[in-house]
């Protein structure tokens, strides 16, 4: 593991770390937060942080202004890349399809099982790294934005016993029926829907027997909203399972890090709350 970058921020370290990853075949990267709290003598916990499409480590460490809060609130945050990538890594020429949309799946389909695994890095990879290097605890919290938040949402309802708390921006919440996730779907997993289901929020919410507390902000002024995230599919389906999930409507705010930093506070005491409640 190589440190590439630190940088001091409200008395504790942003840092960048380049690895070489088992589970995807190639290098990657990923950004984590420590807060001041944090030593080999006092463990803090941790979030995980899911960014979207196009995205990296870095979008969510230098736009959402969430270091303040978390150092105020003792909570480490580790936020890896959307992807692998590499020049031997499979890509399509568009934004919503290969690098930078890794989906937080494990791909099924050639090309792109070589390489496409996100679900076993965040599951699996990444907090066993994290939690060998770094004076950290394993109770985690994991929370993401639009691909991310459908990241997040989807690996904590499939792995109740691994997070305490799940949260989520404008997230892509029926990827089975929208044409971001249709895309990405049939061609990392293949053409059965069924199998899609399993990486499917709504779906999940209507089979699990989790009761993972849930928060999730959507803004009305979203130019995907009507087309591509499915939030009222979302809140019907909450409802239905009278699922422990609030679903927030923010007058005004669109798709991007303003409105990510407008909440992110509330997420993280939100999140703070089930950590601490779990040590």
């Amino acid at each position: 593991m190589n440190k590439i970058s630190e940088n001091r921020s409200f008395g504790g370290w942003h840092r960048q770390y380049e690895h070489a990853s088992a589970v995807l075949d190639c290098r990657m990267r990923f950004a984590v937060y420590l807060p001041p709290q944090a030593s080999v003598e006092t463990p803090v916990p941790v979030l995980y942080w899911l960014s979207g499409l196009t995205c990296t480590d870095e979008n969510f460490m230098q736009k959402a202004g969430a270091q303040r809060m978390a150092a105020e609130l003792g909570i480490a945050i580790v936020a890896p890349d959307t992807s692998p990538r590499g020049d031997g890594v499979a890509d399509e020429d568009r934004y919503d399809l290969g690098k930078g949309a890794g989906f937080y799946v494990n791909a099924t389909e050639a090309p792109w099982s070589k390489h496409y695994r996100m679900y076993d890095y965040v599951v699996n990879e990444l907090p066993a790294l994290v939690e060998q290097e770094f004076p950290v605890t394993r109770v985690r919290a994991i929370s993401g934005h639009s691909m991310g938040g459908h990241g997040a949402l989807t690996i904590a309802l499939r792995n109740p016993e691994r997070y305490v708390s799940m949260s989520a921006f404008s997230p892509i919440a029926n990827p089975s029926n929208c044409p971001w996730g249709e895309l990405a779907f049939t061609t990392y997993l293949g053409a059965d829907r069924e199998v899609w289901k399993g990486h499917d929020t709504v779906e999940l919410l209507k089979t699990t027997a989790a009761r993972i507390p849930a928060l999730v902000d959507q803004g009305s002024a979203d130019s995907f909203l009507a087309e591509q995230l499915g939030t009222d599919t979302l809140e019907q389906t909450v409802a239905a399972t009278d699922y422990p999930m609030t679903v927030r409507r923010q007058d005004g705010y669109d798709h991007s890090y303003y409105f990510i930093a407008s909440f992110i506070e509330d997420h993280l005491r939100f999140h703070a709350d089930h950590l601490k409640a779990a040590q």
